[in-house]
């Protein structure tokens, strides 16, 4: 999580939302569950402007979370399935394509050793 948000808070982090630390103010168990969501104008609004509707999905999210094994693990959605799923095409392949190769990269650069 400490990689991830380091090399996120690079490119301008927005906020991390702490699922296990909201879970634990209510007496709840939950292992290590965050998520961190981070954007940037120049990359979300050629989407927005093609498709307002994609703003439910940005800016990009990650989730980084632990399992029963405790092994920590990175997820995210990928940005080409955020816009098929809001009706999008080869019309921002560009756009799309920039989004994953820097979501692909910051996942890369927090799962290095």
């Amino acid at each position: 999580m400490d990689r991830l948000e380091a090399v996120v808070k690079a490119k301008g982090l927005i906020v991390c939302i702490d699922h296990a630390a909201g879970a634990g103010s209510v007496g709840l168990p939950l292992p290590p569950t965050a998520v961190l969501v981070f954007g940037n104008a120049r990359g979300g609004t050629p989407l927005m402007q093609a498709a307002q509707t994609i703003g439910i999905d940005l800016p990009l999210k990650a989730l980084v979370w632990q399992d029963a094994a405790g092994k920590t693990l990175l997820s995210y959605n990928d940005p080409g399935w955020i816009a098929k799923r809001h009706g999008l095409g080869h019309e921002v392949e560009a756009t799309v394509g920039g989004l994953s190769t820097v979501l692909s990269g910051l996942a890369k650069a927090a799962t290095s050793p």
